[in-house]
């Protein structure tokens, strides 16, 4: 027993434990921890402050009333973490733990509703897609490498604005397509069928795929205004822009052979890329994304190349 605290002052274990309403052992547990430290009297006895220890004990029993481990009710102790910095990091805890099961809770009833003909097949689907923040970093990561070599730090905006982030509270046929978006980026046809589908012809032809990258991009947008606007594939300056960036990238002028080859050998009726852009869609809803717009485009360069093979098909 020191000095500097009077002898009344101090309280045992079991006064501490009326006191505080806590069990002995429960404070036997946290001396043992080292959240609450004792003295010893001449005896041998835990004695305890009692302002001291009763503040430090209501202080760990409501925190433990939320949910925070120990961990970090000892930081909060220790000076080494705020009660705002730790109540902070227990809401991103549950809100990850809050997603996850949600997600599961949807899995679940999807593989539930299903007709028992598609039960086994659905259920194939949804396991392999368990948590949707890793689908969503499959997801990017799919797009890193068919857009590659174009830097990451380019590539971003584009991810953001077509890969779908994985809803908070998924209902059954957002988790069934989410997983569905995932067993297509991990089909090993697909990186080199959506290659070939934005890339187009001899991509080892180009010979700055980072302009034409942003080149086909400011297209896109402009696509994306007349698709709101309900306007159909057709002929005119967005095709026009379209081909001239293809074209200049591989050293080439636009003209009618040109156009052919863009059509050429590249994948547009994959049954794969179409269904991974309506997954997108169901996702996104009314937002428009890069697929519709490049399908957009690619269906009004062939309507336009169709047009002026007319001629030649009469004569």
């Amino acid at each position: 027993m020191t000095d500097d605290i009077p002898a009344r002052a101090l309280v045992s274990i079991g006064e501490l434990a009326r006191s505080t309403g806590l069990a002995v052992r429960t404070i036997r547990f946290y001396c043992d921890e080292g959240i609450l430290e004792p003295r010893r009297s001449p005896g041998g006895h835990r004695m305890f402050d009692a302002d001291s220890a009763t503040e430090r004990l209501l202080l760990v029993r409501r925190l433990r009333a939320l949910g925070l481990g120990l961990g970090s009710i000892t930081e909060v102790l220790l000076g080494e973490r705020s009660i705002a910095e730790a109540i902070a990091a227990e809401s991103a805890r549950l809100e990850t733990e809050f997603r996850s099961l949600a997600w599961r809770r949807a899995s679940v009833r999807a593989v539930e509703t299903a007709a028992p003909t598609q039960r086994a097949e659905r259920l194939a689907l949804l396991s392999a897609a368990q948590d949707g923040g890793a689908v969503h970093d499959c997801l990017v990561r799919f797009w890193w490498r068919i857009l590659a070599p174009i830097p990451r730090c380019d590539v971003q905006g584009w991810v953001c604005w077509n890969v779908p982030e994985p809803p908070a509270d998924p209902s059954v046929d957002e988790v069934v397509a989410y997983a569905g978006l995932a067993a297509l980026a991990v089909d090993p046809e697909m990186n080199s069928v959506v290659r070939r589908h934005l890339w187009r012809m001899q991509p080892d032809l180009i010979r700055d795929p980072r302009e034409l990258y942003a080149d086909v991009g400011d297209v896109m947008v402009d696509v994306v205004t007349l698709i709101t606007e309900g306007v159909r594939p057709r002929d005119g300056s967005e095709v026009d822009r379209f081909v001239n960036a293809h074209a200049t990238a591989r050293g080439e002028r636009d003209s009618p052979r040109f156009r052919e080859r863009l059509l050429i050998g590249a994948p547009d009726t994959d049954h794969r890329i179409h269904r991974y852009w309506a997954l997108t869609a169901q996702l996104f809803g009314p937002r428009v994304t890069v697929g519709p717009a490049y399908n957009w485009l690619i269906d009004a360069l062939a309507h336009a190349t169709d047009l002026a093979d007319e001629p030649t098909r009469r004569t």
